[in-house]
C-alpha cells in the first residue's frame, strides 16, 4: 500500500507540475479551468482505459497471424502510438465540435493537447512504476521514475499537442482542404513522434545498445525544444495582437495607459492576475477582444462580430473596477 501511494505521488505530482507550467505559458487568454480539468481527466481515464482495451485486443489479434514476438514489437512501436494518439485526439476533436470558439489560436490547441497528454502520462506512469516495483523493488521503480517522468516527462504532452495544433489550424482555416489536411497532419505527426520514441526504446531494450536510448532522448528533447519554441512564438504573436487591437480602446479612453501596458505585458499580468478574480476576468476579456478582432480582420463574420461585441462590453464593464 505504501509503495502504491508513493507511485501515485511520483506519477501524478509531476504531471500536475508540468500542467501548471503549460497553464502559466498560456499567458494572455487563459483557457477555462473546467475544460482543462476535463481534458486532463479524459487523458487520465478515458484514453488510458481505452488504450489498454484496444491495444491489447489488436495485439492479441495480430499475434494469431505473426506470432507473439513480432506482435509484441509491433504493438509497442505501431499499435500503441496509433491507438493512444487517436484516443487522446478524440478529446480534442470533441472539444472542437462542441466549443470551436475555444480554439482562437494555435496556442489554444497546443495547450489542450498537452493537458490531455499529461493526464494520460500520469495514469500510464502509475501502471509502469508499480509494475516495476513489483518486479524489482524500490530501486528499480525509482530508476524507471528517473527515465520516464524526469527525462521523458513531456513525451505524451508533445505528441498530443501536435494534434491540438492541427485542429486549431483547421478551425482558423477558411477552405475545406486545409480543414481536412491540418488535423490529419497533426495526428500523423503525433503518431510519428510517438512511434519513433517507442521504436528507439524497443531497439535499445532488445539490442542492449545504449546508443539507441541516447538517440531516443536526443530526438525527444529536440522535439520538446521545437514545441517550446512554437509556444513562445504563439505567445509573442498574441502579444502583438493585444498591442494592435487594444489600442482603439486606449485611444477612446476605455483603457488607461497603465491598463493597456499591463494587458500587453508578458510578466506584468502574472502579478496583476494574483490580485483578484476581477483582474483575471478583465485581462481575459482584453485577450478575447484582441483575438476576436484579429479573426474578424482575417475573415469577417456575423458570429465573430457578435462575440467581439460581447467581449468589448465586458472590457467596458470591468475597466472602471481596475482603476
Amino acid at each position: 500500500m505504501v509503495a502504491f501511494a508513493l507511485v501515485c505521488v511520483l506519477s501524478i505530482g509531476p504531471a500536475f507540475a508540468y500542467a501548471s507550467i503549460v497553464y502559466w505559458l498560456d499567458r494572455f487568454e487563459k483557457e477555462p479551468m473546467r475544460l482543462l480539468v476535463g481534458a486532463f481527466a479524459w487523458g487520465a481515464f478515458v484514453a488510458t482505459i481505452g488504450a489498454l482495451v484496444w491495444g491489447l485486443a489488436l495485439q492479441w489479434s495480430l499475434a494469431l497471424f505473426v506470432g507473439e514476438d513480432v506482435a509484441d514489437v509491433t504493438g509497442t512501436v505501431l499499435i500503441a502510438p496509433l491507438v493512444e494518439e487517436s484516443l487522446k485526439g478524440a478529446a480534442l476533436a470533441l472539444l472542437a465540435l462542441l466549443r470551436p470558439h475555444e480554439f482562437d489560436t494555435l496556442l489554444d490547441g497546443l495547450v489542450y493537447g498537452a493537458i490531455v497528454g499529461l493526464g494520460f502520462a500520469a495514469t500510464e506512469n502509475v501502471l509502469y512504476l508499480f509494475s516495476e516495483y513489483l518486479e524489482g523493488g524500490y530501486d528499480a521503480m525509482l530508476a524507471l521514475f528517473g527515465l520516464r517522468v524526469i527525462l521523458g516527462g513531456w513525451g505524451h504532452a508533445v505528441y498530443t499537442a501536435c494534434i491540438g495544433a492541427g485542429i486549431a489550424a483547421a478551425i482558423r482555416s477558411h477552405h475545406w482542404l486545409p480543414r481536412i489536411a491540418w488535423p490529419a497532419l497533426g495526428w500523423l505527426t503525433g503518431i510519428g513522434l510517438h512511434a519513433l520514441h517507442n521504436g528507439l526504446a524497443t531497439l535499445g531494450a532488445l539490442s542492449g545498445a545504449p546508443g539507441a536510448i541516447i538517440l531516443m532522448f536526443l530526438t525527444d528533447w529536440l522535439g520538446w525544444a521545437l514545441a517550446l519554441l512554437a509556444v513562445l512564438w504563439e505567445v509573442r504573436r498574441e502579444q502583438r495582437w493585444l498591442r494592435e487591437h487594444l489600442r482603439p480602446e486606449l485611444e477612446a479612453g476605455v483603457l488607461t495607459a497603465a491598463q493597456y501596458a499591463l494587458a500587453c505585458s508578458f510578466w506584468g499580468q502574472t502579478r496583476a492576475r494574483l490580485r483578484s478574480r476581477t483582474a483575471r476576468r478583465f485581462f481575459g476579456a482584453c485577450a478575447d477582444l484582441a483575438q476576436k478582432r484579429q479573426r474578424l480582420a482575417e475573415a469577417p463574420s456575423a458570429e465573430l462580430a457578435a462575440q467581439m461585441a460581447a467581449h468589448r462590453a465586458e472590457v467596458l464593464a470591468l475597466a472602471p473596477l481596475m482603476r
